[in-house]
């Protein structure tokens, strides 16, 4: 488990060098290499994932590790998803490097397998983390999205004009298919905290900064929609986003107690 664990994170490494020197030194050969790699390390982390299920009986998500390693496989999956359906060889480049930096961070964490804690029993815990997952992943992506959208436009290329169009939407739609996770989310969190703990909201840390993330973004999609806003601004808004997306996902177990200490 250990070698799948670091093979992957290893080869996503090398994947993300090769992809910028490709970019770099424009040699679409490089390109394929790397996402030959990154295919591969992909492939590795997935295995990984079910194998820890398996050893566990469990869904592997259960604590920081698991969740980190999780989400990184998230990111991924929606990188794989998008360069097979819209040919998007362009995200590959401010994608890659954030599996492999999630990765890392999870990496940092205890790999020990454990038994499920009876708080954490329960129909709801797939639902509940496995929709935090893809929330956080495609909130990720978008901010990513938003990166290159931001470094093509100072070009101010006529040329780029579509692809910058593209971008933009890719990122819109990123963002929409985070805030409806993250509602599945809180929703299964709210009734799976009335059976645990006898109320539907705690205040709790991480509820209180997942509450704030979905304001964060649904305010995105309120000036998307009814305010009309679309490219610089809603780029910038996407990608400064993100670390709030990084702060409940990791800044709150670090640096906050509360009820969802062990997640």
């Amino acid at each position: 488990m250990n070698a799948l664990f670091f093979g992957s994170l290893i080869v996503y490494f090398l994947a993300t060098v090769l992809q910028f020197a490709a970019l770099v030194f424009k040699k679409e050969g490089l390109g394929r290499i790397a996402w030959l790699a990154f295919l591969a390390a992909f492939c590795a982390h997935t295995l990984y994932i079910v194998i820890r299920g398996v050893v566990a009986h469990r869904l592997p998500l259960s604590n920081q590790f698991e969740f980190a390693t999780a989400f990184s496989w998230g990111v991924s999956l929606l990188l794989v998803i998008l360069r097979i359906r819209l040919k998007a060889d362009w995200l590959s480049a401010v994608v890659m490097p954030m599996s492999f930096f999630i990765l890392s961070y999870a990496a940092l964490q205890p790999r020990t397998v454990t038994d499920l804690m009876p708080a954490l029993r329960s129909g709801w815990f797939g639902f509940h983390i496995g929709s935090a997952v893809i929330s956080y992943a495609a909130f990720v992506v978008a901010g990513c999205v938003a990166l290159r959208y931001l470094l093509i436009s100072r070009k101010n290329r006529k040329e780029d004009a579509f692809k910058l169009e593209q971008m933009d939407f890719l990122s819109y739609r990123m963002i929409a298919l985070g805030i409806l996770m993250l509602t599945v989310t809180i929703l299964t969190g709210a009734f799976w905290a009335e059976q645990a703990w006898g109320a539907f909201w705690t205040w709790d840390p991480k509820e209180v900064w997942a509450l704030i993330t979905w304001i964060i973004y649904v305010v995105y999609l309120h000036l998307r929609l009814r305010g009309k806003k679309k490219g610089l601004f809603m780029a910038w808004y996407a990608l400064i986003s993100v670390p709030v997306v990084l702060f409940t996902f990791a800044g709150v177990n670090t640096l906050m107690s509360g009820l969802h200490s062990y997640g």
